[in-house]
C-alpha cells in the first residue's frame, strides 16, 4: 500500500496543486511521468542486487526515500521543485514495490499464492482507502498536509519489515543480463509489459470515458473507479484458490483472453452507466486474478533470485503506465474510444501469446505428482 499510495496521492489533489503553484493540471500531471521514469531506471539498477541487499533492508531504504520525497513535495515552492521532488518518489516506488513482491518468496510454496494475492490486492486497496482520505485532508487543510499520508504509510511499512526480522540474503545475486538471456524469463517480462501497458492505459483513461461517453459527473467518477479497484482487491485476495485448482499458465492465458473480449465490449459497446461500470468491475475481477497469478509464475522463472524478477515486474509495470498513457491518449484523440478498446485488446492478446511459451515449473511438478499417484494406485490394485 505504501508504494501505491505514492502514486494515488496526486489524483484527488492535482487541481489544488496546479492552482497553488500557478500551473496547469497537465503540467502537474507530469509528476507521474517523472515518478514512472525514475522507477523504471531504479528497478533496472537494483534488479541484480535485491537478493543480496535483503527485502527488509530494501523496504527500509524505500521507506526513507518515500518520507524524504513526500516532505520535498510538500514544501516545493515551484512547479520545477515539485517535479524534481518526484525523483525521490520514483526511487522509493521502485524499492517498495519490488521488495513487496520479492518478499513473498519467503513464504512456503503452499502459502505463496495467498501472499502474492494480498500484496497485489493491497495495490488496489490504496485506491479505495487512501484516495478519499487524501481528498478530505486536501480539501479541509491543504494538499501539502495531505503529503503526510504517503509518508505515514511508508513509516508503517518500515516498522512492519523490521518486525518481520531480517530476510535471507543470497551471496551471489544474478546479474541483470540473466533476465534477458533466460528465454522463459524474457518471454514472461515481455508478456507482463504488454499486459500492464493495456491495463494501465485503461486505468488512465477510463474516468474520462465515463465522463465523455456515458455522461457521468466528475463527483461520481472517483466512486466508480473505487468500485473497479474493490473488484480487483476481492479477486486478488482469493486468487490462491484458483492456483491450487488450476495450472497457472492456462489460467493466465484464459483470463487474458477474457480481458481481450471485455476491453472491446467496455469501450465499444457500453451504452449506459450500468453497463460501463459493470464491465469495468468485470475487468477489475479478471485483472485481480491475472496479475497475482502471473507474479507467482514470474517468481519461479529464476529460482533463488526472486528480487531480480520482481524488480523486472516493477519496471514492466511502470513502463506500462508510460507507454499506455502515450499510446492510449494518441489513439483516443485520433480514432476514439472504440479503437482504443481494440488496441488494448491487441495488447492483452499479445501478452497471452507470449505466455504460451513461458515455462511453469509447478505444472511439471503437478504432472510428476499425478503420474506418481496413478502409478501407486495401479500398483496397489495389482497387489
Amino acid at each position: 500500500m505504501a508504494s501505491q499510495t505514492l502514486l494515488v496521492v496526486l489524483t484527488p489533489m492535482i487541481v489544488a496543486v496546479a492552482g497553488d503553484l500557478g500551473s496547469s493540471v497537465g503540467a502537474v500531471g507530469q509528476a507521474r511521468s517523472v515518478t514512472a521514469a525514475l522507477a523504471v531506471i531504479a528497478s533496472a539498477a537494483i534488479a541484480g542486487r535485491i537478493d543480496g541487499i535483503g527485502v527488509s533492508r530494501l523496504v527500509t531504504i524505500g521507506g526513507a526515500l518515500a518520507v524524504t520525497g513526500s516532505l520535498a513535495v510538500a514544501v516545493a515552492p515551484t512547479l520545477a521543485a515539485f517535479l524534481l521532488a518526484h525523483v525521490l518518489v520514483g526511487l522509493a516506488l521502485a524499492c517498495l514495490l519490488s521488495a513487496g513482491f520479492a518478499g513473498t518468496a519467503g513464504f512456503a510454496p503452499r502459502w505463496r499464492a495467498w501472499a502474492i494475492g494480498w500484496v497485489a490486492g493491497a495495490n488496489a486497496l490504496a485506491w479505495v482507502v487512501v484516495t478519499p482520505v487524501v481528498g478530505v485532508v486536501a480539501g479541509r487543510l491543504s494538499w501539502r498536509a495531505a503529503e503526510a499520508i504517503p509518508a505515514a504509510f511508508a513509516v508503517a511499512a518500515v516498522v512492519a519489515a523490521r518486525a518481520a526480522g531480517p530476510s535471507r540474503r543470497i551471496s551471489a545475486p544474478a546479474p541483470v543480463r540473466t533476465l534477458v538471456t533466460d528465454r522463459s524469463a524474457r518471454r514472461w517480462i515481455a508478456a507482463e509489459l504488454a499486459a500492464y501497458g493495456a491495463w494501465a492505459s485503461l486505468l488512465t483513461f477510463v474516468g474520462a470515458f465515463f465522463v465523455e461517453r456515458l455522461g457521468v459527473s466528475q463527483d461520481l467518477v472517483g466512486w466508480l473507479l473505487a468500485c473497479g479497484a474493490a473488484a480487483f482487491f476481492a479477486a486478488a485476495t482469493r486468487s490462491s484458490r484458483l492456483v491450487s485448482a488450476l495450472p497457472r499458465r492456462p489460467l493466465i492465458i484464459g483470463v487474458s483472453l477474457l480481458m481481450v473480449v471485455l476491453f472491446v465490449l467496455e469501450l465499444g459497446a457500453s451504452t449506459s452507466v450500468v453497463l460501463g461500470v459493470g464491465g469495468f468491475c468485470l475487468l477489475g475481477l479478471a485483472a485481480g486474478v491475472r496479475m497475482p497469478v502471473s507474479s507467482g509464475l514470474g517468481l519461479d522463472q529464476l529460482p533463488g533470485q526472486p528480487g531480480a524478477m520482481m524488480a523486472a515486474r516493477t519496471a514492466a509495470n511502470q513502463i506500462g503506465y508510460l507507454l499506455g498513457a502515450l499510446i492510449g491518449g494518441t489513439v483516443i484523440t485520433i480514432a476514439g474510444y472504440r479503437a482504443f478498446g481494440i488496441v488494448l485488446a491487441a495488447g492483452m492478446a499479445t501478452s497471452a501469446l507470449l505466455m504460451l511459451r513461458v515455462h511453469d515449473p509447478a505444472s511439471r511438478a503437478r504432472r510428476v505428482g499425478s503420474a506418481a499417484t496413478r502409478a501407486g494406485t495401479a500398483q496397489a490394485q495389482e497387489s
